[in-house]
């Protein structure tokens, strides 16, 4: 693995997929936005460390993903709406930023364990064997997570493309 990085080829190739990830994380753009940021600090900080045996992609999505569960484990961060903050109240859940995208707020609102899988397989193409060694769990812990997570959506998005078909 080469010592330099190329921050803004990095940024360029993955910087969407994890922006996305951040934001179905936690449910905040702007707090998404800063996360992202983040997540591309530890990459440049850290990329000398990275093995040759390990993969970027995966890398930088655990990297992603841990720095999105700091942020929801920080009592600091609140996230606050427009009409909340000129009232001076602050809020933990912004989940009307993602009213208007059925599937993302159904992803939004799954146990982390279940969403980190969701996001691996589906939003980075990530194999089974790649998230079970990404997330450190074995690799059948990771096919009953994507099944009961998958489970899960399919309850929560029950009826909601069905009516596209009526007719």
């Amino acid at each position: 693995m080469q010592n330099a990085v190329d921050l803004p080829a990095l940024i360029d190739q993955y910087g969407d997929a994890l922006y996305r990830t951040c934001c179905l994380y936690l449910k905040d753009r702007h707090l998404a936005q800063d996360a992202l940021q983040d997540t591309f600090l530890k990459v440049y900080t850290g990329y000398a460390s990275l093995r040759e045996t390990q993969s970027l992609r995966p890398w930088m999505v655990r990297i992603a993903i841990n720095v999105c569960k700091d942020y929801l484990r920080k009592s600091r961060f609140f996230i606050v709406d427009s009409e909340q903050a000129n009232r001076g109240e602050a809020v933990r859940d912004n989940s009307a930023l993602f009213r208007d995208n059925t599937v993302s707020a159904a992803i939004a609102a799954l146990k982390p364990k279940y969403k980190d899988v969701i996001l691996l397989y589906y939003y980075h193409e990530c194999k089974q064997r790649e998230i079970a060694r990404i997330l450190r769990i074995p690799e059948g812990t990771v096919a009953v997570r994507l099944k009961r997570a998958r489970d899960q959506l399919k309850t929560k998005l029950k009826g909601w493309y069905e009516h596209e078909y009526e007719g």
